[in-house]
Formats: C-alpha cells, sequence, structure tokens
C-alpha cells in the first residue's frame, strides 16, 4: 500500500537540506509525497524561494504564509500549526517530515503527534545554541522517529530518554547535493548573481534571540572589521527571526562598497558552489560548520549560536570583536585543512529511502515512552 509522506520546510536551509531526500523518496512507487512551504519560504523580503522549491520540479506543493512582519515566534507557531493541521486532516498523510530547530518543525511535530501521525525528525539530538537548541529538543520528544546526522547526535536522543529502535544514523542530507557532480560551475553561479569578484570570502550572521541586547554592538564590530579587512565578501541576509532588522540595518553600510555583493537569498547549489570556492566562511551560520569543515576550508566562527556543535579543526571560535576578527582573517587565510566528515559521506538519501522501505519503521507505534537511561 502507497505510504503518503508530507515534508515541511519553512526556510532555504532546511530545504536545501531536506531537498535530496525529497526527489529520492518521489522517485519510487511506494510513497505519495508532498510539500508544505511556509515561513521565510513566503517573504519577499528574504527572496521569496517558495518559487525555488517550485522550480525544483516537485508534484504536490502547498504554500501557505504564516506571518506578518512583526509576529512574535509564539505566533508564528500558532499560526503554522492551525494552517498545517487543516491541511493535514485534508491530505491524511501517514508521515509528516520535519527537519531542525524551527518553529515551522515544531508545528509539524506537534500536529503530527497530536493527531497520531507519525512524525520523522531530520538532524535531532544536535546542540543549535539560543532558543534554537529548546526548540529541536523539544521537537525530537514530539517524534517518532529520528534521522540523525552522526552518533554523537544518537548519544543526545539517548540521554533524552528515546528508543534506541526509532533513531537511524543517516548522516546530514545537505552533504547529498555538495557531493553531486551536477553542482553548477562556478562561472555558471557568478554569472546568475552578477558577481565580478577574483576572490572572495562569505559572511552570513543570524540574530542570537536569547542575546538580542547585545546585537546592535555585536554586529557594528563584525561590520567594522569586514571593512576594514579590505577583501571581497559575498553577503547572504540573516533569516528571519527576532533581530534580523537590526542586522539587516546594519548590513545597508555595505550597499555603496564595491567589495561587497548582498542577496536576500541564493539557490542552494549555486549557494555550495559559491561556497566551496571561496576562501573561507565568517558568520554564526551553521554553514560554518557542516558545509566549509566537509570541503576543507576555513570557518570564522561568531559568537555563541554555534557552541560546541562541532570540534572540526579547521573552525575558528572567536566573540565579535573587531580587532580579533581581523587577526583570525589573516589566520585563516594562512591556513590549510584537510575534508572533515563529521556529519556523514553524502548518501543520506539513499539510506532514508531504504529506511522508509522497511516494514517494521511503519510498524512504531505513536504511543511513545520514556527510556531510563539506568
Amino acid at each position: 500500500m502507497t505510504k503518503r509522506i508530507l515534508f515541511l520546510t519553512g526556510t532555504r536551509a532546511d530545504f536545501g537540506k531536506l531537498k535530496s531526500l525529497i526527489h529520492k523518496v518521489e522517485n519510487s512507487e511506494k510513497f505519495d509525497v508532498h510539500i508544505f512551504v511556509t515561513g521565510m519560504h513566503m517573504i519577499s523580503t528574504y527572496g521569496m524561494t517558495a518559487k525555488e522549491v517550485e522550480k525544483s520540479g516537485f508534484k504536490s506543493i502547498y504554500k501557505y504564509i504564516n506571518q506578518n512582519k512583526h509576529d512574535s515566534m509564539d505566533v508564528i507557531l500558532a499560526k503554522t500549526i492551525m494552517g498545517l493541521s487543516d491541511y493535514a486532516k485534508e491530505l491524511k498523510p501517514d508521515m509528516i517530515v520535519v527537519h531542525g530547530d524551527r518553529v515551522e518543525a515544531m508545528a509539524g511535530a506537534i500536529v503530527g503527534s497530536l493527531n497520531n501521525i507519525l512524525v520523522s525528525h531530520i538532524e535531532g539530538g544536535e546542540v543549535s545554541g539560543t532558543i534554537d537548541e529548546l526548540i529541536r529538543h523539544s521537537v525530537s520528544k514530539m517524534s517518532h522517529l529520528h534521522f540523525v546526522s552522526n552518533n554523537r547526535a544518537r548519544e543526545r536522543l539517548l540521554q533524552l530518554g528515546e528508543n534506541e529502535n526509532s533513531i537511524y544514523v543517516i548522516g546530514s542530507p545537505d552533504l547529498d547535493i555538495m557531493t553531486s557532480p551536477n553542482l553548477p560551475s562556478l562561472y555558471d553561479a557568478t554569472k546568475r548573481y552578477d558577481i565580478d569578484f577574483e576572490s572572495y570570502a562569505v559572511f552570513m550572521y543570524h540574530p542570537v534571540t536569547t542575546d538580542i541586547i547585545n546585537l546592535p554592538q555585536n554586529i557594528k564590530q563584525t561590520v567594522d572589521a569586514l571593512i576594514k579587512s579590505k577583501l571581497q565578501y559575498i553577503v547572504i541576509y540573516p533569516n528571519n527571526d527576532d533581530g534580523s532588522e537590526i542586522i539587516l540595518n546594519e548590513l545597508s553600510r555595505l550597499e555603496h562598497n564595491t567589495n561587497f555583493k548582498v542577496f536576500p537569498s541564493l539557490r542552494f547549489e549555486c549557494f555550495l558552489t559559491l561556497l566551496k570556492n571561496s576562501q573561507f566562511i565568517i558568520g554564526n551560520s551553521s554553514a560554518g560548520i557542516r558545509e566549509v569543515p566537509f570541503y576543507g576550508l576555513p570557518s570564522i566562527n561568531l559568537g555563541t549560536r554555534q557552541k560546541n556543535r562541532s570540534n572540526a579543526q579547521s573552525i575558528f571560535n572567536i566573540n565579535e570583536d573587531t580587532n580579533v576578527i581581523l587577526d583570525t582573517i589573516e589566520k585563516a587565510l594562512l591556513s590549510k585543512f584537510e575534508p572533515e566528515k563529521e556529519f556523514g559521506e553524502g548518501n543520506s538519501d539513499e539510506v532514508f529511502s531504504k529506511l522508509l522501505e522497511k516494514d517494521e519503521l511503519w510498524n512504531t507505534s505513536n504511543q511513545k515512552i520514556f527510556i531510563d537511561k539506568l
């Protein structure tokens, strides 16, 4: 009997990680695949990336606006639950697949678990920093199945009382696309976005929602350092968490500086090509923890947002201090690293698809119990 699977995506980042999984599952006759598109995807300020989801060629896409400009996270959560609940009652999926640590993922887990729909969580069991970490672990507790990146994540889920038989190590799905021979060439990527830099770094900086009071100073110190470095940068907008307007206001200082190319969003495949050919990444994005070390490039990780998430030697962990940043940029430019494979080999889609084909996975009980570690 065909199983109906609903994937939920709320950001350009989680879609990049889910994309290979969706393709693999949709190509199987055993599954009927649908995608619920919401969150940042539906906001024009951040590039209306729902268009990128549509361009990917998936058969069944449902778009839902879950927020206004100044909605707080709790309001966004409530709106997403309402919209997804109505859609799920109409679609009647056998499984809802969510990713990571966003409020949209929490909404998916809540709707699934409260309606006796199996919930699968991609990349649970990790540390995120900020409010994201609370959300990630909450999503895990509301989920029935866990598809994690590595054994460290698996151990954390066991600490949370999850059943070891519900946890599967598949690696990080974005690595599937990173290793794909079908990525655009550097020429095609730079031509598409009118980038004429011979060498460049990538800058991505998101709000730390639990430290908003220090955000204005932190982002100012950071942008000051980038300007003073005299290097060229590809800059990508932050996510839409509380505080993003503070970051966007600071980025406006770069508007007429020819050393900077600023984008609301980039197509994920083009982003990976540009990342792979960069000198380094700087900021507090998870891309500096996952993708860049996999390519063997330096990451300058600022602040606490990604604290303790990786031990890769290629990551420079520093605070947002102009002079410290400038010194670290010099070190990064002189450094050489071997590729890290902390988050898998790039075959998550194959592992995930084969697991879904097993009958015992679909026999997972909707009734969860806490497993004590004695």
